[in-house]
């Protein structure tokens, strides 16, 4: 079945089975890597994309329903060419990563989520951010969470705030 969407603002056109994961499409159709393949269950987040604007968990989102939609993926996160996304800045900045797996999903799930906190405490930040990783850099993932907080607050106008 040919499937129209869009990824990363650039129009796409795959024929795919329609029942196939968003994930599989993007990894092996389109070539795009930095979504990860975790569990194939929606609970861990390794494989967390936008859709629309909302994040979802592409691993068990079948492809066909983004047909006419707006796929964003980690490398399509940057807000131009020379500058980074403040949770790509800050991931880098607070040397989140451990082993880096789980950190694509983590970073679209923190993007999406500092969109609608302005100031989230801790305990909001680790009930909105469901993603799991197992190497336990979530202290590092929370100080970069508040810090890409404060840049996206530096950076906004004033009459945003």
């Amino acid at each position: 079945m040919k499937i129209d969407f869009i990824v990363n603002d650039k129009p796409i056109s795959v024929d795919v089975d329609p029942d196939m994961p968003l994930l599989w499409v993007v990894r092996d159709e389109l070539g795009l890597k930095a979504t990860k393949y975790g569990c194939g269950k929606a609970l861990c987040g390794a494989c967390t994309l936008h859709l629309d604007g909302d994040a979802i968990r592409s691993c068990s989102f079948p492809v066909q329903y983004v047909a006419n939609k707006k796929v964003r993926t980690l490398e399509g996160l940057c807000l131009n060419k020379e500058t980074l996304h403040p949770i790509q800045q800050t991931w880098i900045d607070e040397n989140v990563p451990q082993c880096g797996y789980c950190q694509p999903g983590f970073m679209m799930a923190a993007a999406k989520f500092i969109e609608t906190n302005d100031n989230p405490t801790e305990e909001e930040i680790k009930s909105g951010i469901t993603n799991i990783c197992r190497c336990g850099t979530q202290p590092r993932i929370i100080k970069a969470i508040k810090r890409a907080v404060a840049i996206k607050q530096s950076t906004q106008p004033k009459d945003k705030l």
